[in-house]
């Protein structure tokens, strides 16, 4: 990536909401974009290639959430980590069938677009797989807003139904509060665990950002969406930064900070 000065983004925490089953939502939805307002461009055309692109991307990585989220339930101490777990695999299911819908009245083969991106999300899950409780619920709480920031970044740009289902698919998945709680009271009781915790998030961060990148690289209306012009590294550079920003808030509201 090109070196060229970038603006920073600064995070101030917000409060959370309380969703309809108890649990507070994520912060996810509260991800600032990276451009100023002023800066903003108009919606896209809802026929843009590129908006097809990004909802296949969000499905195969509901569908790929849903079977790691399953999978690491195992790991869970009591029944109620494993009710969490659980929660946070169906609402991942539920944005699967919201975004299968949409590529289906778009023309797309709901199984032949998981398996077009298949390769890169488990490549990113096969590297990241945790070895504990403790960072199954750093993955769970990091992972879901890391997804929501590449997404949510983008959404500003979109017309008002694509808009709608990318808030929806990515905002909704608060029971991850679950996973901060978990992890905070842990390192709260045992400090030793901060550190070893603390490289686990940042290995979370390298391999999400490194994946997308291979992403955006061979997605070429992809980054059309995400970018007005390819070759604008200052503004590729800060998209990245903005993230990392998000991320160390994260870490932050984790204990790991």
């Amino acid at each position: 990536m090109a070196d060229h000065p970038v603006t920073q983004t600064t995070v101030t925490p917000t409060p959370t909401t309380p969703a309809p089953d108890g649990l507070p939502r994520s912060t996810a939805d509260l991800a600032p974009t990276h451009i100023d307002d002023d800066a903003q461009l108009p919606p896209l055309p809802d026929d843009h290639p590129g908006i097809t692109s990004l909802f296949g991307v969000l499905l195969a990585g509901e569908i790929a959430a849903f079977y790691r989220l399953t999978a690491e339930s195992q790991m869970a101490p009591d029944i109620r980590g494993r009710v969490a777990m659980a929660q946070m695999a169906g609402a991942e299911m539920a944005h699967f069938e919201v975004l299968a819908a949409e590529l289906v009245r778009r023309g797309r083969d709901v199984v032949d677009t998981v398996a077009h991106y298949a390769p890169v999300l488990d490549q990113y899950h096969g590297s990241t797989t945790p070895n504990s409780w403790l960072e199954s619920m750093v993955k769970a709480y990091i992972g879901d807003g890391l997804a929501a920031d590449f997404y949510l970044e983008v959404a500003h740009t979109l017309p008002g139904d694509a808009e709608g289902i990318v808030q929806d698919v990515m905002a909704e998945t608060g029971h991850s509060e679950f996973a901060c709680a978990e992890v905070r009271a842990a390192v709260a009781a045992d400090p030793s665990l901060t550190s070893p915790l603390r490289l686990w998030g940042r290995r979370l961060l390298g391999e999400a950002i490194t994946q997308a990148q291979h992403v955006l690289a061979s997605e070429e209306d992809l980054t059309g969406l995400l970018f007005s012009e390819a070759s604008d590294f200052t503004r590729i550079s800060t998209f990245f930064e903005s993230i990392q920003d998000r991320h160390a808030a994260r870490m932050q509201e984790l204990g790991l900070g």
